[in-house]
């Protein structure tokens, strides 16, 4: 083709009137692929924005990474398993302890103790007030071997130290690491509710 040659748009193409540096600009209508995939990204946009900004439907990248990091803090002291006031306060804020702690807890102490760990029939976990002891290792003994004098089992042959241990985590998260521990000497159950009342 000659240099000097210019090939003439067809009739359905459209160029904007300005020119620069010999070069014009296309007046078309975008393609609907391109539009679609346009219109697509911004609907995701604000759907992944929802449901991880706002609703929080599922846990953010930074979650996800702490829960993981969580289950293999968990995983390594489930081999180690060694029962210290040190250990059995890291696990207390380990969330994977603490929730099977709170499973175990439900299903087995909530008679006595409460949903809330306020107590009843048995004493408050949640104060600072305790019986046998309020070292992490002094709340093992007492979960693994009971009280029987005063009708708490011994949990330990029941449900293991591991799962002992995650009872004690679950109710240590609802303490402080070196809050004063102050013996209670006594210890009045609450009256049990009235018949139809």
């Amino acid at each position: 083709m000659p240099p000097d040659s210019q090939t003439s748009p067809s009739d359905d193409i459209k160029l904007r009137p300005h020119t620069y540096d010999g070069i014009q600009e296309y007046d078309q209508r975008l393609p609907n692929w391109w539009l679609n995939t346009l219109y697509g990204a911004i609907a995701f946009a604000i759907v992944y924005w929802f449901v991880y900004m706002i609703a929080r439907v599922v846990p953010s990248d930074g979650e996800q990474v702490d829960l993981a990091m969580a289950r293999i803090s968990a995983a390594r002291m489930s081999t180690t398993m060694e029962i210290t006031d040190a250990s059995l306060w890291q696990m207390s804020r380990n969330p994977v302890f603490v929730d099977a702690g709170r499973v175990t807890f439900m299903s087995l102490c909530i008679a006595c103790h409460g949903t809330n760990l306020k107590g009843g029939v048995g004493p408050n976990l949640t104060d600072t007030l305790w019986l046998h002891g309020g070292k992490p290792t002094e709340v093992y003994h007492t979960v693994t071997t009971g009280v029987v004098a005063k009708g708490m089992v011994a949990w330990g042959p029941v449900i293991g130290p591991k799962k002992a241990a995650e009872v004690v985590a679950f109710v240590l998260s609802h303490h402080q690491e070196g809050e004063p521990i102050e013996v209670q000497t006594s210890f009045t159950p609450a009256a049990p509710p009235a018949p139809g009342g």
